[in-house]
C-alpha cells in the first residue's frame, strides 16, 4: 500500500517539475558560484566544501586550474526517486539519516517518514535537465565566501541547488531555472564544463584590435564562469577612451591611469602599447580568471607586468628583459572601491558589468585636480525606460519611455556623477557623452573646489514633459512655487486637452553634453594615430555640440592647433610647444601640487567666465514623429536649411538619426515642416503627386515666423481629400 501511495506521489510531481525542452524563462536572479565542485557521495553524502564567490549580475568566472580529476555529479542530482532512495537503503530496518539533509534538520528516522521525507521535501521540488532531476540540498555546501578583502567569512546554511552543468551553487528556485535556461541557450553541455573542471586548459583564440593582440575564448561573446567577457561591439567606446586619454596626455605627463574592471585588459594595453611612456596603466580586476588572462595578454603584447611597487623596483635592475617588452603594466586584483580609495589617479575608467553607481563616490575620492573620470554604463534597461523602479532606486529619477529617451538616460548618468563629485567638494566639467545601442558613456573633467561642485549642482534641474505633443522644458533656476506650472511649456495642451497633460522628469543635468574644443582635439588625436573607424562619430559629435551641420562647418581649422578653454580654465595643448608658435597661456597645473593648481583654475575661471561659448540647444526632435498625416515631408538635410533660413539654430544629433537638435520650438517646427511638406495627392487627378506645380525646393525662400504661428495657434494640418 505504502509502494503504490509512493507512485502516486512520484507522478504528481513529475507533473510539477520544470522541463526545460518546451518551456522558456527570462534570466532573473543572482548566482554563487562554487568554483570547487569535486563531489565525494561516501563521505557523508555531500559534496567537498570550498570557498565560493558570490558575483553580481551574472558574472561569472572560474579558475580552470582550480581542481584535478574527473568532474562527479553532486549526489542532490539523481535520474528517479528509486535512485535517491538506493543511496541509503530506505528498505532496510532501523532508523536512517536523510542524505541531502543535516541530522540539525532532519534528524534520524524510520523508513516510511525517511519515503515522504525524500518525496514531498526533495524531489517534489526537483528541477528536471536532460533526464536528470537536480533536487533541493540542505547540506552545508557553502560554508565559507570571500569577502572584499579576500577572506574567508561564514555564510548561512540554506536551501540550495546544484547545476548539472557548471556546478554552480543557486538559492532560489527559480534563480536555478533560469540558470538553466541560459545554458540552453547557449548551447551549452555537461562535457564543456568537464574539461574546465579536470585541469585541462581551454583552447584560446588571438583577436586583434587597433594592433592589440588578446587572448579570448571561442565562446567569448557568450562567456561561461571559465570565461572573460570580452564584447566586440563595445569597440567604438574603446576607441573614444583612448582618444580621450591621447588628449589628456598632451596637457601633463606621465599620467596615472586606471581601467578598474579589465577583464581581458585590451583598454589598459592600447593605452600602454600606443601612448608609450606618457602613461602609467594599471589594470585591476577581483576575478583571479580575469587577472591571469590579463597577465598572458600583457606578455603576448610584450609588456611588463607588474604586481606591486616592489616588483617595480626589482625589474628596473633586470636590464636585458626591459629591452625586449614595449612598456610596463601593473596588474592588481583588488575590489575596484578599495583600490581607488588607496591610490591616486589622474585618468579612471568605470566600465562594470551594468550600473556604475556603486563606484562613484570612490572614483571621486582621490582623482586628482583636472583629472577625467569616463562612466560606461551598460544596464540599458534601466536607462532607456525598460525597468522604471530600478531606475529609481540606482539613480534616484522619475523617467518616462520619450522621442528623447537616449540623451535622457546620458544627463541622468551626469546629475548621478555631478552629485557624487560634489560630496566629495569637487565639480566636473562635461566633456562628452555618447548613447548608442549598448552603452552609454560619459566623460567629465574634475574640477577642485566648493565653489566648483555649487556651479555643478545649479544645472541639475527638473524636467517638465508633455505627454501629448513631447513638449519638454526645463524648471526656472527659481526656489519658489509657481501657482501654474503648465504656463513654463510652450504648449497649450494643457488648455486644449483634459486633464493632467505633463509629467515631471528628472532630477536631469541641464547643462552642455559637449566640449567642442575637446572634441576636436579628439578627432586630431584620432588622426594622428590612425583610427579611422571613430572619425565619422567624432565629426558628428563635433558638429552636434555646435549646433550645426557638416557642410558649414570646418572640421580642421586654426582652434584645432591651439590652446583650448575648457569651463573657463586654459589647456595647454602640444601645439603650443612647436617652433614659431609664441606660449602666451597659464602654466598648466600639475598632478604633484594640487592645491597650487585648484587657485590657478579658480582665478582662471573667474577672469574667463564671459568667454565660455554658447551651449548647445537641449533635447531634440524627432522629425518622423512629428510628421504631418497625408503629407510627404521633405529628407531631413534639404528641411535643416530652412530652419536655418528662419533664424534657429539646427543641427543633427547622434542619439537618433531621424532627430533634429534645434532652438525653436514644437509649434514653429510644425509651421515650417508645415509650409513645406507636399500633399500625397492632387486636388484635379488623383494619383499624380504635385511636385510639378508645387514651389521648387532650391528655390532661395525668404521665411519667417509670423506671429500667428505661437504656440497658442498651431498650424493646422491638411488633409489629402479622398477619392
Amino acid at each position: 500500500m505504502a509502494e503504490q501511495q509512493a507512485g502516486d506521489l512520484h507522478q504528481e510531481d513529475t507533473i510539477s517539475t520544470f522541463n526545460f525542452e518546451n518551456d522558456h524563462v527570462e534570466d532573473v536572479g543572482n548566482v554563487t558560484i562554487d568554483l570547487h565542485t569535486g563531489a565525494d557521495s561516501s563521505q557523508n553524502y555531500s559534496a567537498a566544501t570550498t570557498p565560493d564567490v558570490n558575483l553580481e549580475n551574472f558574472s561569472e568566472t572560474m579558475d580552470p586550474n582550480t581542481t584535478t580529476g574527473t568532474a562527479e555529479r553532486h549526489i542532490s542530482i539523481q535520474r528517479s526517486l528509486t535512485d535517491l532512495k538506493n543511496l541509503i537503503g530506505v528498505e532496510g530496518a532501523g532508523k536512517k539519516s536523510c542524505p541531502l539533509c543535516p541530522e540539525e534538520k532532519f534528524k534520524p528516522n524510520y523508513s516510511h517518514k525517511l519515503r515522504r521525507h525524500l518525496q514531498h521535501l526533495h524531489w517534489k521540488v526537483s528541477i528536471e535537465f536532460e533526464g536528470y532531476r537536480m533536487c533541493i540540498c540542505h547540506l552545508s555546501c557553502r560554508r565559507m565566501k570571500t569577502d572584499l578583502n579576500g577572506e574567508q567569512v561564514p555564510v548561512r546554511i540554506g536551501a540550495h541547488y546544484h547545476c548539472i552543468v557548471c556546478s554552480a551553487t543557486i538559492a532560489r528556485r527559480t534563480d536555478m531555472i533560469s540558470h538553466i535556461t541560459r545554458h540552453l541557450n547557449k548551447g551549452d553541455t555537461e562535457a564543456s564544463f568537464n574539461g574546465a573542471t579536470s585541469g585541462q586548459v581551454q583552447s584560446t583564440e588571438v583577436l586583434k584590435e587597433v594592433d592589440t593582440d588578446v587572448h579570448v575564448f571561442p565562446n567569448h561573446l557568450t562567456p561561461q564562469k571559465t570565461d572573460s567577457f570580452f564584447n566586440p561591439k563595445m569597440k567604438p567606446n574603446r576607441q573614444l577612451i583612448f582618444c580621450t586619454l591621447a588628449v589628456l596626455a598632451q596637457e601633463r605627463k606621465p599620467l596615472e591611469c586606471l581601467d578598474a574592471f579589465g577583464a581581458t585588459g585590451i583598454m589598459g594595453l592600447q593605452w600602454a602599447k600606443h601612448l608609450g611612456d606618457a602613461v602609467k596603466v594599471t589594470i585591476n580586476d577581483i576575478n583571479e580568471g580575469s587577472v591571469k588572462i590579463i597577465r598572458e595578454n600583457c606578455h603576448l603584447n610584450r609588456m611588463k607586468v607588474l604586481s606591486s611597487k616592489k616588483d617595480e623596483e626589482e625589474d628596473e635592475e633586470n636590464i636585458e628583459e626591459a629591452e625586449n617588452t614595449l612598456g610596463t603594466i601593473e596588474v592588481t586584483q583588488m575590489d575596484a572601491n578599495v583600490l581607488m580609495h588607496l591610490r591616486a589617479f589622474d585618468f579612471i575608467h568605470l566600465d562594470p558589468f551594468g550600473t556604475a553607481i556603486n563606484y562613484f563616490d570612490a572614483a571621486f575620492r582621490n582623482v586628482r585636480n583636472l583629472g577625467i573620470v569616463s562612466v560606461t554604463s551598460t544596464d540599458i534597461s534601466t536607462l532607456y525606460c525598460k525597468a522604471l523602479n530600478v531606475t529609481m532606486r540606482h539613480y534616484g529619477c522619475n523617467i518616462v519611455r520619450t522621442e528623447y529617451y537616449k540623451e535622457v538616460a546620458a544627463r541622468m548618468v551626469i546629475a548621478s556623477v555631478a552629485r557624487a563629485a560634489a560630496r566629495c567638494n569637487k565639480g566636473i566639467e562635461v566633456l562628452f557623452s555618447v548613447a548608442l545601442e549598448h552603452f552609454v558613456l560619459v566623460v567629465v573633467r574634475v574640477l577642485r573646489g566648493p565653489t566648483q561642485a555649487d556651479e555643478s549642482l545649479k544645472k541639475i534641474r527638473r524636467l517638465i514633459h508633455c505627454q501629448w505633443c513631447e513638449e519638454r522644458v526645463f524648471y526656472k533656476k527659481c526656489h519658489m512655487l509657481e501657482e501654474n506650472v503648465y504656463s513654463q511649456l510652450p504648449c497649450d495642451c494643457h488648455g486644449s486637452m483634459p486633464g493632467k497633460t505633463a509629467v515631471e522628469l528628472g532630477p536631469l543635468w541641464a547643462g552642455s553634453l559637449f566640449n567642442t574644443g575637446f572634441l576636436r582635439r579628439m578627432l586630431f588625436e584620432a588622426v594622428q594615430h590612425g583610427i579611422e573607424d571613430i572619425q565619422p562619430l567624432l565629426k558628428n559629435l563635433v558638429c552636434e555640440s555646435e549646433c550645426t551641420t557638416l557642410k558649414h562647418h570646418s572640421i580642421f581649422g586654426p582652434m584645432s592647433y591651439s590652446n583650448q578653454e575648457e569651463s573657463g580654465v586654459v589647456i595647454k595643448t602640444s601645439a603650443s610647444h612647436k617652433p614659431g608658435v609664441e606660449d602666451t597661456t597659464t602654466p598648466t597645473c600639475s598632478g604633484l601640487d594640487k592645491r597650487k593648481g585648484s587657485d590657478v583654475s579658480g582665478n582662471a575661471a573667474k577672469r574667463q567666465k564671459g568667454d565660455i561659448p554658447v551651449e548647445h540647444p537641449p533635447f531634440y526632435y524627432s522629425i518622423h514623429r512629428h510628421s504631418i498625416r497625408g503629407m510627404n515631408i521633405p529628407k531631413i538635410n534639404k528641411f535643416l536649411p530652412y530652419l536655418t533660413q528662419a533664424g534657429f539654430r539646427v543641427g543633427r544629433t547622434h542619439f537618433d538619426p531621424t532627430g533634429i537638435r534645434t532652438d525653436a520650438t514644437l509649434a514653429q517646427l510644425k509651421a515650417i515642416l508645415m509650409k513645406y511638406s507636399l500633399p500625397t495627392h492632387t486636388d484635379s487627378q488623383p494619383g499624380i503627386h504635385s511636385h510639378a506645380s508645387a514651389e521648387p525646393i532650391s528655390e532661395p525662400v525668404q521665411y519667417s515666423i509670423p506671429e500667428a504661428l505661437e504656440v497658442d495657434q498651431p498650424a493646422e494640418e491638411v488633409k489629402p481629400e479622398s477619392g
